[in-house]
């Protein structure tokens, strides 16, 4: 499935390791620049010959001729640094294959690598046409093929630096522009490995205008699968190079790709007890402030109980949200005080408006396993008192999942949305250390993140999801995960990965809304 045409006849002295299609059942450890740096070194130190740049050359013109077996004419926009090396041998190995083959190459023989002053040597000597810097890229078609090998890894270095009317610039413009499939080697140029975020002056504030792959060299990147990085990369491939897992499992991944965990079977011989309580509170009615909100928590609950919970609680914030409630007679209504707090799994939050922040003393201080989404967030962003209860449950022996969107992570964290944005991993981490919570960082690549575990990047979901009342379903299928007897990371990894692929393999004739969501087992 990885490769749709024969890849190239690799030569006498070069492993063919083929790039593997990444899925979203994933599990794959994800490395930072600085490791990737530290793994290359060492790969270097231990296994010298063939050269990094030669498999990474090979890699990418296997899976180019793969991605366009009919290419008239393939360019390849290099760059200075090694990232422009493997665009080099790339493109001879596309030309020894057959293609016509051009390469704008912003580096000189002078001031280059070794190694890529010989992937330089190679593309010359196999005929590959080496381009002016003032020569404008080829006209492309759509069967055509566009190497994008500016930048890579070592885009951090030009943070600093205005590149508006530079070589540069104008070959990343045309990348963007061009109606060619575009493959990137390691990552789309500009894109920060680390955080998913395009460099200043280096990105686009729109999805390119042709298809994208990007095959991620010798480890994969946290920055491909979240923020910016999913629209700029497209489909993601992996090529390890020939680097065995032992050398990589060396250095410790920074993240972890999310991924679908088998559901249990349920014994004939069981009961609704042996599969969890969930209790929603949410809800603000009509009569507080005229603004009804009892939608939401019906919402978490019927997601609750689709997704497996034995029970399902609902507590509405005002008698007036009642009024809202579906003819769901599975759902049990109960007041605040009626609650088993030491039973299950509390959900709170969605839809509570002004009203919950009355009740949320009471279930930061009592419940055992809590799930706080929307407006519980945004009352304890609020409250230095309400912080410090969450902040304490921990030490008691009581459990928390937070479920911020990052403005509300923003709020919590008492910085602006986005700083929370340009650093996703970094804003979990900091918020699951505050808190001594697991949290779920919403967004473009959900980041799930534990104290003492290593985060995950959810890779399912897509922008149908971009509607009102997805969150508070998402805030429900948590909680029935947890209820079931996942640990708390656990539940919020499956639940999130579950949640993204429903969005996924959304029938394509019907609107996906948050009501049909959340009845979707």
């Amino acid at each position: 499935m990885s490769v749709i045409a024969p890849p190239l006849s690799p030569s006498p002295t070069l492993p063919s390791s083929l790039p593997t299609l990444l899925r979203a059942a994933g599990g794959h450890p994800l490395y930072g620049t600085a490791a990737t740096r530290h793994i290359e070194t060492q790969a270097l130190a231990t296994n010298p010959q063939p050269r990094l740049m030669q498999r990474a050359g090979l890699a990418l013109a296997q899976l180019g001729q793969a991605l366009a077996p009919h290419a008239h004419q393939v360019w390849v926009a290099c760059g200075p640094g090694n990232n422009g090396g493997d665009g080099l041998q790339a493109a001879a190995a596309l030309q020894a294959a057959g293609y016509t083959t051009c390469a704008h190459w912003l580096g000189t023989p002078e001031h280059c690598s070794p190694d890529t002053h010989a992937a330089w040597q190679a593309a010359l000597h196999a005929g590959v046409q080496l381009l002016e810097l003032d020569t404008a890229p080829p006209q492309l078609g759509p069967q055509d093929l566009a190497i994008d090998a500016l930048l890579g890894i070592g885009a951090g270095t030009l943070r600093c630096h205005d590149h508006s009317d530079s070589p540069l610039s104008q070959l990343l413009q045309a990348l963007y522009q061009s109606t060619a499939p575009v493959l990137c080697a390691d990552l789309p140029s500009g894109l920060d490995a680390d955080t998913g975020c395009y460099l200043p002056g280096l990105g686009f504030e729109r999805p390119p205008h042709s298809p994208r792959h990007t095959l991620s060299l010798l480890t994969l990147k946290p920055g491909l699968f979240t923020g910016q990085g999913r629209d700029a990369a497209g489909s993601i491939w992996w090529a390890p190079l020939g680097i065995s897992l032992d050398l990589l499992h060396q250095q410790r991944a920074c993240a972890v790709l999310g991924g679908p965990l088998p559901r249990r079977a349920r014994p004939h011989n069981s009961h609704k007890g042996l599969f969890g309580d969930v209790s929603v509170i949410g809800g603000e009615g009509l009569a507080r402030r005229g603004m009804g909100m009892g939608g939401a928590a019906v919402l978490a609950a019927t997601a609750a109980l689709h997704q497996g919970a034995g029970r399902v609680m609902l507590t509405l914030l005002d008698d007036g949200a009642c009024k809202l409630l579906p003819a769901q007679p599975e759902l049990m209504l109960r007041r605040l005080d009626a609650l088993r707090w030491d039973q299950g799994v509390v959900v709170c939050g969605c839809g509570g408006g002004q009203a919950v922040a009355a009740a949320l003393p009471q279930v930061l201080e009592q419940a055992h396993r809590l799930v706080l989404d929307a407006d519980a967030l945004n009352a304890i962003a609020a409250d230095p008192h309400l912080q410090r209860l969450l902040a304490s449950r921990a030490h008691i022996g009581l459990q928390t999942i937070l479920t911020p969107h990052p403005l509300e992570a923003a709020r919590l964290l008492d910085l602006h949305t986005e700083d929370v944005q340009s650093n996703r991993l970094e804003a979990a981490h900091a918020l699951a250390q505050q808190t001594y919570s697991t949290v779920v960082l919403k967004g473009s690549g959900s980041i799930i993140h534990s104290p003492h575990q290593l985060p995950c990047i959810n890779t399912s979901g897509n922008a149908l999801l971009a509607t009102g009342g997805t969150g508070d379903v998402l805030a429900g299928m948590v909680g029935a995960a947890w209820a079931t007897g996942l640990p708390a990371h656990t539940a919020a990894q499956w639940a999130v990965w579950q949640h993204g692929h429903l969005a996924d393999t959304w029938p394509v004739h019907l609107p996906l809304t948050a009501s049909a969501l959340a009845r979707s087992a």
